[in-house]
């Protein structure tokens, strides 16, 4: 069933400077049933020894694997899973960072069916335990740097994977339907929300972020952003592997934008999607030289004295693009289309934006892109001009973004209300240079304490 995704996926490649062609012309796919890792990804990696992950460390070291390496590594780790007693539809946790087993995980998961429910490495212990009991987690996956937070908790132990089969056999063929993927996404409410995606709203649906990006067979694209997140997702996985890219990671402990620069200029780096956080740091510092064709940035409105800044160095427009956690990209500017300062562009092909009354953003249609069963509602507001281009104004609710993650401010204030010196907090964002935004909390201390440095402390 690959053969009709192949079909819409070359259909965008073919008009990926031509978004009026784009968007006129393409349908999503019709599938049956459908298991992008063994459908499309291993069919893809047949003999394929172009490098579908780079990873570079700090320390300058490398690992580099094919698209065939990769899709033997992957079913010997589907295998193994299966081994361990995974089955069908279980949910495992999945901790890890940026490292090769993060990508066999990913893949072999999808191969048997199971459900991978992506963590931050940031994560604390009461989020962990929140999220294996609301997610009705089985499994649990996650590196030994990350024990103390699973005391008492059994995981399961990736050893042994590699001597395992290479050919892995499904029990049964994968409905598009089927889940795949469960994110933890901060909401209006003191707990973050559960958005599930399937085999076709993810992998299939990422067609539009790979549109949007601009990607092609052979590029080299590197996605800044960390593992446990949906944009990880969106730009790690399957938007460039749609293409047939390679995914690009430099492994760092602490962002510094003169180190990423340095692995940049060094890299040959055809793609480059940052959040608005990192183009800001990097703009503070000597830009230099790159081989950049493409470069774009997602999660708020990006200023547009940083594009002007980059075009300036690189010979490159940074295009805004925009999604969510319940979708894949949905409005951006594309490819080689006039980029309006400020605007998030135009509704990308397979979308259909509608605006309410209030401005607030709707997905209309019902696109293979949309969690199941999401009301279309985005809960963000913004413009649209005669032309069709998109201008983001703010949120409906009061959920903002700080550094690209998305902040809850009654999550926040929740937890401040836990600790025995605060009665009452309201949080709200305060604008900073670099992050944005960054939380601001305004406290009410309780009886008993004053309002001081050492309380604050």
């Amino acid at each position: 069933m690959s053969d009709t995704f192949l079909a819409a996926r070359d259909f965008l490649l073919a008009h990926r400077s031509d978004y009026e062609a784009a968007y006129r012309g393409f349908q999503w796919p019709k599938l049956d049933r459908f298991n992008w890792a063994l459908d499309f990804f291993d069919r893809m990696a047949e003999g394929n020894s172009r490098t579908a992950l780079w990873i570079v460390e700090e320390s300058g070291s490398e690992e580099r694997l094919s698209f065939a390496e990769l899709s033997e590594r992957s079913s010997r780790m589907a295998n193994h899973l299966r081994r361990c007693g995974v089955k069908r539809g279980d949910r495992i946790l999945v901790m890890l960072g940026n490292e090769v087993r993060l990508w066999d995980v990913l893949l072999g998961a999808m191969k048997l069916g199971a459900v991978v429910i992506p963590a931050s490495t940031l994560l604390g212990p009461a989020d962990i335990a929140d999220r294996l009991e609301r997610g009705q987690v089985r499994h649990i996956i996650a590196g030994d740097d990350h024990e103390g937070k699973f005391v008492g908790i059994q995981r399961l132990r990736l050893e042994g994977a590699e001597g395992e089969s290479a050919r892995f056999a499904p029990e049964a063929p994968t409905a598009p339907g089927d889940p795949m993927l469960l994110y933890f996404t901060s909401g209006t409410t003191a707990r973050p929300k559960l958005v599930g995606h399937t085999h076709e709203s993810y992998p299939v649906g990422h067609l539009s972020t790979m549109y949007w990006i601009g990607l092609q067979a052979g590029d080299v694209h590197w996605n800044i952003s960390s593992p446990g997140w949906a944009k990880h997702a969106w730009s790690c996985v399957f938007a460039p592997w749609n293409a047939g890219a390679t995914v690009f990671v430099y492994n760092y402990v602490r962002f510094r934008a003169k180190d990423v620069l340095r692995a940049l200029a060094g890299s040959p780096v055809t793609t480059l999607c940052a959040p608005p956080t990192v183009w800001r740091m990097l703009i503070q510092e000597d830009l230099g030289t790159v081989g950049l064709r493409e470069a774009v940035s997602a999660g708020e409105p990006l200023n547009p004295e940083v594009i002007e800044r980059v075009k300036s160095a690189w010979g490159v427009t940074v295009r805004d693009g925009y999604g969510q956690t319940e979708t894949t990209a949905m409005i951006g500017n594309s490819p080689g289309q006039v980029v309006k300062a400020g605007s998030a562009g135009r509704a990308l092909p397979g979308y259909r934006i509608e605006l309410a009354d209030d401005g607030e953003v709707c997905v209309a249609g019902n696109p293979v892109g949309l969690t199941p069963g999401h009301s279309g509602h985005t809960g963000d507001v913004m413009t649209r001009d005669e032309d069709g281009y998109f201008t983001y104004v703010g949120r409906a609710d009061d959920v903002f973004k700080a550094s690209d993650y998305r902040i809850s401010p009654f999550e926040l204030e929740s937890l401040l209300l836990e600790h025995p010196a605060v009665a009452e907090a309201a949080v709200v964002p305060a604008p900073d240079l670099v992050r944005g935004c960054v939380p601001k909390a305004y406290i009410v201390p309780a009886a008993g304490y004053v309002g001081c440095e050492q309380t604050a402390r």
